[in-house]
């Protein structure tokens, strides 16, 4: 296995250009020197046609701790191979907060989480500083405490 391909602490954020669940197009490179960015990748909104209970007990702590998380002058995105119009309900359905982006290509799921067997993002989150750099990432991801631990991290920065 290729280490080089997997995301370090210390490395520069891969800028991407995703369209998000309201229709905007979220540009990372735009954040620069304004906000720490939070990246939340995980699988799938519906897995086998039902709603993920991981997904939904994620999204429940993060939006739990949001306010924590935005008083830190960060921006919280979620990101999964969802279509837009899947983001959009899912985000509708659940009253989310915050914006979930669709990567259908795969590819900015690909250079930051890694794709599991059937071609799904890892999930894993990213906590990236002012000036690009990831200064944490969650791998091993306590669904329920998750929110309290991106807002804990972000307090370190």
């Amino acid at each position: 296995m290729n280490h080089q391909l997997i995301m370090q602490e210390g490395d520069i954020a891969p800028d991407f250009e995703l369209k998000a669940n309201d229709g905007s197009t979220i540009h990372l490179a735009s954040f620069k020197n304004k906000k720490n960015v939070v990246l939340c990748f995980y699988p799938k909104n519906h897995l086998f046609g039902c709603p993920s209970k991981k997904v939904f007990k994620m999204a429940k702590s993060v939006v739990s701790s949001y306010s924590d998380i935005a008083s830190r002058d960060a921006i919280l995105f979620a990101i999964s191979i969802d279509t837009v119009e899947d983001q959009k309900k899912f985000v509708d359905e659940y009253n989310i907060p915050y914006l979930h982006l669709s990567d259908p290509t795969k590819e900015t799921c690909k250079k930051y989480a890694g794709l599991n067997v059937v071609g799904l993002a890892k999930r894993s989150t990213f906590i990236i500083d002012k000036q690009g750099v990831i200064k944490k990432i969650f791998r091993d991801i306590d669904v329920e405490k998750h929110g309290q631990d991106i807002a804990n991290s972000l307090k370190h920065l």
